[in-house]
């Protein structure tokens, strides 16, 4: 049958191993969930009609294995009374009705090995499909764990990453410093240095004034000569 050459490899089909050879098992498994689906719809479809074929070639086994007693039993009550005419006609029924019976009985042994594999590979495949359900529901929780676990490596990264900033920002800072604190030292070196005698002169300039008068003052009581008496050239003007 083809219905048994297309599903036949549903039979060897190792689901273990073909979830183990997805690329992406997260969305091949919803995918291949579908597809299994749409298998076991039409594996489920064809089973029920081969093991209606089954029970169609049983029953023309089981009646025509009556029909062959039953002119078995004619053909004894015929000996019983005495018809042996009748009793050939009976065996001889029964013969034919044998023959007949041979045909059916290869037809329903055929039709029951076909119903014994479309039931085989009906449940594997609906055992398969359990399976795979489970394992989605592993497998996508372990894909949501792998994607927080990414999540939390990338922010280990960028916390890394700023902290080689700072450290970056840090040497930056110290290198301005230094380069403020050498600007500043040329700055001391290049201005002029402090004279320290033109420091003192102005201080003591005012005090030899000072001694001047001071030295004036005395020299006048010296000569008899008033502090406040007026100059001798504006007396000589005045002459």
């Amino acid at each position: 049958m083809s219905i048994l050459s297309r599903f036949g490899d549903i039979i060897s089909a190792n689901i273990n191993s073909i979830i183990d050879n997805m690329e992406d098992p997260e969305k091949m498994i919803d995918q291949y969930l579908r597809e299994m689906m749409d298998d076991l719809a039409e594996v489920k479809e064809s089973t029920a009609g081969v093991m209606a074929e089954e029970t169609r070639a049983k029953r023309e086994v089981d009646k025509n294995e009556a029909e062959i007693q039953k002119y078995n039993e004619l053909a004894k009550k015929a000996l019983q009374s005495g018809n042996e005419d009748d009793a050939r006609i009976f065996l001889s029924k029964k013969q034919e009705v044998e023959s007949i019976g041979a045909g059916l009985a290869t037809t329903y042994a055929s039709a029951h090995e076909n119903a014994v594999k479309m039931r085989q590979m009906h449940d594997k495949l609906a055992n398969d499909i359990e399976t795979l359900r489970r394992r989605r529901s592993m497998i996508k929780g372990k894909m949501s764990v792998a994607e927080a676990q990414s999540k939390v490596n990338t922010a280990s990264q960028s916390i890394s990453n700023s902290k080689g900033a700072i450290s970056s920002f840090e040497r930056m800072e110290d290198k301005a410093n230094r380069m403020l604190d050498e600007a500043n030292a040329m700055t001391e070196l290049n201005s002029e240095p402090i004279d320290k005698a033109k420091e003192l002169e102005a201080k003591y300039a005012n005090q030899s004034s000072a001694s001047v008068e001071d030295e004036l003052s005395r020299m006048k009581s010296e000569l008899g000569l008033s502090n406040d008496a007026p100059d001798t050239d504006d007396n000589n003007e005045d002459e």
